[in-house]
C-alpha cells in the first residue's frame, strides 16, 4: 500500500466534511517509458498460439497516483484510452506509436479521482476499490470491490460527473469475499445472444464446488452462471470479440509456484443462466516472460481491421513491480 500524501489526505477529508462534490482536480502524469521487444525473455519469437507479439512497454512516472492499474478500455480510435485505479481514480491518455507501429509510449495522461454516487472522493483502497471498467455507449461502467457494487458515469462527462446509478449485479454481496469480488465487468456484442447486456466475473468469490461467481446484468439471458475454477489462477479482466466470444485474463501469484498469467477464450455460445463455462486456452506466461501482476485487458480493431489485444498490469506501487503493457495481434 503506498504512503498518504498529507496534503492530499487534508483536501479529501475538507471536501467530505463540507460535502464538495470533489476534492481536487486531475492531475498530469508524464510518462517515461522503455520498450519491450520479446515476450519470452530473451528470445525472439513472436507468435504464441492463435497471438502474435507487436511489443510491449516498461512505465515510470514522478506523478505518485500513477500505478495500481485494474481495468483499461481503448477507445474506438484505437488510441485514446480510458483506465481505473483500485486507488479511486480515472486514468485517461493515449498510446503513442513507432514508425513499425509498435508502442513507444503514453502521452497526454492524466489522473483524476473518481466520485461516488453523493460526489465524494476517496483515497487508498475501500470505497473506491475501482476493479473493473467497461464502454457502453454513453455511459461508463465500474465494478468494485469491497463495497460490492456496479455504478454508472456518464461518458463523456465521467471525469467530472459523480455516479449517477447503479446497476443490480445479481449475485448476493454476501457470498462475495472482500477483496475478491466484482473484478471484470464486460458488455457482449448487440448482435450476440446477450444482446449487448453487461456481464460482471469475479475474482474468487467460488460456489460451493469451487466455480467463480459470474452473472448476465440484462438482456433476454439475464441471470447466473459460473467460471470453472482451474488451478490457483484468478480472473482479472475480459474483453468481448465482435462475434461473442468472451476472452478473460488470469493471473497468478504464489511462492509456490511464482508469478503467471494466461488467456482464455469462453465461446459465446456458452454464457447464459446456469452455465458452467471454460474455455480455450490461448497463452500462457510465467516467470520466463516478460509479465508482472497482469490484471488489465481489452481487445479492439486496429487501423487495418485485425483485432488486437491489450494487457497493462498492477505495480500495487511497490518498487518490486511494474507498471507493463503488451500488446498482441489475434492471428486466428
Amino acid at each position: 500500500m503506498a504512503f498518504e500524501n498529507p496534503s492530499r489526505v487534508a483536501l479529501v477529508v475538507l471536501g467530505l466534511a463540507t460535502g464538495l462534490s470533489g476534492a481536487y482536480a486531475g492531475e498530469p502524469a508524464k510518462i517515461i517509458s522503455r520498450q519491450i521487444s520479446d515476450f519470452r525473455i530473451g528470445r525472439n519469437e513472436t507468435h504464441f498460439g492463435p497471438l502474435e507479439f507487436i511489443g510491449g512497454l516498461e512505465m515510470v512516472s514522478s506523478n505518485s497516483l500513477f500505478g495500481s492499474l485494474s481495468s483499461i478500455r481503448m477507445r474506438p480510435d484505437g488510441k485514446g484510452f480510458v483506465g481505473v485505479l483500485d486507488t479511486g481514480h480515472w486514468l485517461t491518455g493515449s498510446i503513442e506509436r513507432d514508425a513499425k507501429g509498435r508502442l513507444s509510449g503514453l502521452s497526454g495522461v492524466e489522473i483524476t479521482p473518481m466520485r461516488d454516487r453523493v460526489g465524494r472522493t476517496y483515497e487508498g483502497k475501500g470505497h473506491m476499490d475501482a476493479e473493473g471498467l467497461a464502454l457502453d455507449g454513453d455511459r461508463i461502467l465500474v465494478s468494485f470491490e469491497q463495497d460490492h457494487r456496479v455504478d454508472v458515469y456518464p461518458d463523456p462527462g465521467f471525469l467530472d460527473s459523480r455516479s449517477l446509478s447503479a446497476v443490480g449485479i445479481l449475485i448476493p454481496r454476501d457470498e462475495m469475499r472482500a477483496n475478491r469480488g466484482i473484478e471484470t465487468v464486460v458488455v457482449a456484442p448487440a448482435s450476440s445472444p446477450l444482446k449487448g447486456a453487461p456481464v460482471i466475473v469475479t475474482e474468487r468469490s467460488l460456489d460451493e464446488d469451487g466455480n467463480r461467481l459470474a452473472a448476465i446484468l440484462g438482456g433476454p439471458l439475464k441471470g447466473q452462471f459460473t467460471v470453472e475454477k482451474d488451478g490457483s489462477f484468478d480472473v482479472t479482466d475480459g474483453a468481448f470479440l465482435p462475434g461473442g466470444d468472451l476472452l478473460l485474463l488470469e493471473r497468478r501469484f504464489n511462492m509456490a509456484e511464482g508469478i503467471g498469467m494466461r488467456i482464455r477464450r469462453i465461446k459465446g455460445a456458452d454464457i447464459k443462466p446456469g452455465a458452467i463455462v471454460n474455455g480455450e486456452l490461448l497463452v500462457e506466461g510465467n516467470f520466463n516472460y516478460n509479465i508482472d501482476n497482469m490484471e488489465g485487458f481489452d481487445a479492439f480493431q486496429a487501423a487495418d481491421g485485425t483485432t488486437h489485444v491489450v494487457l497493462v498490469s498492477d505495480d500495487n506501487h511497490s518498487i518490486l513491480q511494474r507498471n507493463l503493457m503488451l500488446e498482441f495481434r489475434l492471428v486466428d
